[in-house]
């Protein structure tokens, strides 16, 4: 078989190419291809990150076993744990760009035949995954695995996050500072992607779920030998898909993408995900406000099936031994588009038929669908006079009580000013906190309001305040929160209008998010409204804040 690398590398006007090559130790094997690039974003910054040096090492044995040529090379990734709380999470959301379109220049740059695509948190998985389906060559997403979970506190195993739920608690008296400072110690055990079904993990889950992960792989613990094992397997696997011409774009199809987004509203996944479906559908030449109704439509009929934190104490390990991600596609066998063809070189069907956990099921963690947890919505999409284009909740993470909630409105227009409010025990139970100028554009890069949910939860609020937003939400959070509201204030959306003591309704049976407020009153008030100028330096994120798209169409650079 001819590749596209090896076209290039045996045509005599390309000597220099070869001759680069073999000055770094490769021989005339290696020429031959085909060329298998290694996006590898490790680093010293991001611990979901932290074992992927490592991984790659295996991923390299698979390749050379399956007769094909590595190339590693290194792509930036950030953690949104490090920047959470100031204005380092600006950068969060625009770098699944930048992560995309270094994908496209590295293997388009250096003619690659196929890619295995090394990462594992909240942003650098979706950016990948854009980056693959805009290139259009195999492709295969291998993450590095969930971190095991600390000690116990607050009755589940501890997590990063726990700590800042544990601050809120210090602040109101509730613990002492010997505890927080045991919990620093002890909530992290190993390296890997945070231990709850976050963003990171639940983006793993749906890339397995659409056939871009080989089947099994997304929730192996960042620490198991299986890890490893699966990585080489990725390796193997590249080359296969190369031989067979399987592309990303054969993978990732309106049906796998629904395959996806059964499997985000079955579980309960971060509401991120529905921004990330949407940019990766945009990448693969789909549109994204189609895929953004057809979760709308989904959500009325995906049962509940797994519940694990922040919807349940079961942390990510124990979601794997569960039987995670083919487990709950088992369960809702009769939902998906069994056909669709996978990174396995099977299809769907195959793989499910085929994956076999050594562990048994759980059914604390999963259920039937016979059974489910829930017959509500794992993830609801909301409209209304707040949200004309749209929101996103998480009702799996609310509790009922609290999904019908009516209150008035504490408007701030900053996750600094809502932060500091809510410490400063300013925020009345019954309140709906509303943090605007926080979306893609308004922010710039669409700000997580991670520390303001874990905050009310610690200081006992979360079950009686909401939080609505056009910035976003970890998906660690829990409580009555709204997101990814759009239009956003930035753009003259309605929340740009509210003012304190307006009288908000959040109504998750009916997916409806509004503010008692004609519509003649919200356009007087807009009348003279001006946006305010970007909280941005001159660079990259100025660049992002002109060009990004409504977070309902996917918050990408719209082209």
């Amino acid at each position: 078989m001819k590749y596209k690398s090896t076209q290039q590398l045996e045509d005599v006007n390309f000597k220099e190419a070869r001759a680069l090559y073999k000055s770094m130790g490769c021989s005339e094997a290696d020429l031959r291809g085909p060329v298998i690039g290694i996006a590898n974003s490790w680093n010293e910054l991001v611990t979901g990150h932290f074992n992927l040096r490592q991984a790659a090492e295996f991923v390299k044995k698979g390749i050379y076993r399956a007769g094909g040529t590595a190339v590693e090379f290194g792509m930036i990734g950030a953690c949104d744990g490090l920047a959470s709380g100031h204005g380092g999470m600006k950068y969060i959301l625009p770098s699944r760009e930048l992560i995309a379109n270094s994908l496209e220049s590295m293997a388009r740059a250096h003619n690659l035949d196929g890619l295995v695509m090394l990462g594992s948190c909240d942003k650098i998985v979706p950016g990948m995954l854009m980056g693959a389906a805009r290139l259009d060559i195999p492709a295969i997403m291998a993450v590095g695995g969930p971190m095991l979970g600390g000690i116990e506190f607050d009755g589940r195993k501890s997590d990063s996050t726990s700590l800042s739920e544990a601050v809120g608690m210090f602040e109101a008296g509730k613990i002492g500072a010997a505890e927080l400072d045991r919990l620093e110690d002890t909530s992290c055990p190993s390296c890997g992607s945070c231990s709850f079904f976050g963003t990171a993990n639940s983006m793993g889950a749906l890339s397995e779920a659409m056939g871009m992960s080989l089947p099994g792989s997304a929730l192996i613990p960042a620490v198991y030998a299986e890890r490893l094992r699966s990585s080489e397997e990725a390796g193997r696997r590249i080359v296969e898909l190369v031989n067979k011409n399987i592309t990303a774009r054969r993978v990732i199809t309106a049906e796998s993408l629904e395959n996806a987004a059964v499997v985000m509203l079955a579980t309960g996944a971060s509401t991120n995900c529905v921004m990330h479906l949407c940019a990766v559908a945009y990448e693969a030449g789909l549109d994204p406000k189609e895929i953004f109704s057809m979760i709308d439509s989904l959500s009325e009929r995906v049962p509940l099936v797994a519940k694990v934190n922040p919807a349940a104490k079961y942390d990510m390990e124990a979601f794997y031994r569960a039987g995670g991600v083919p487990q709950v596609m088992r369960e809702v066998r009769d939902m998906l588009h069994l056909d669709a063809v996978t990174a396995s070189g099977l299809t769907v069907g195959e793989n499910i038929d085929g994956c076999k956990n050594p562990y048994g099921t759980d059914r604390n963690v999963i259920k039937s669908a016979a059974e489910p947890f829930s017959r509500e919505k794992g993830l609801c999409l909301l409209r209304g006079n707040l949200a004309p284009d749209g929101a996103v909740a998480k009702p799996a993470a609310m509790d009922p009580s609290m999904f019908k909630f009516t209150g008035p409105a504490r408007v701030f227009d900053s996750e600094e000013a809502a932060n500091r409010a809510i410490l400063a025990k300013e925020i009345e139970p019954g309140s709906v906190v509303v943090v605007r100028y926080e979306g893609p554009k308004g922010g710039p890069g669409m700000r997580e309001m991670f520390h303001a949910m874990k905050f009310l939860y610690g200081m006992g609020l979360a079950k009686s305040v909401a939080l609505i937003t056009d910035g976003r939400f970890s998906g660690t959070n829990n409580g009555c929160y709204v997101g990814h509201i759009s239009p956003e204030a930035a753009e003259g959306g309605p929340l740009a209008a509210l003012r304190d003591g307006d009288l908000i309704t959040i109504d998750i049976t009916k997916k409806n998010i509004s503010a008692a407020l004609s519509a003649e009153e919200m356009k007087a008030r807009l009348k003279d409204w001006r946006a305010p100028a970007p909280d941005a330096p001159d660079g990259w994120l100025r660049i992002y804040a002109k060009l990004a798209a409504s977070a309902s169409e996917g918050a990408m650079l719209k082209r």
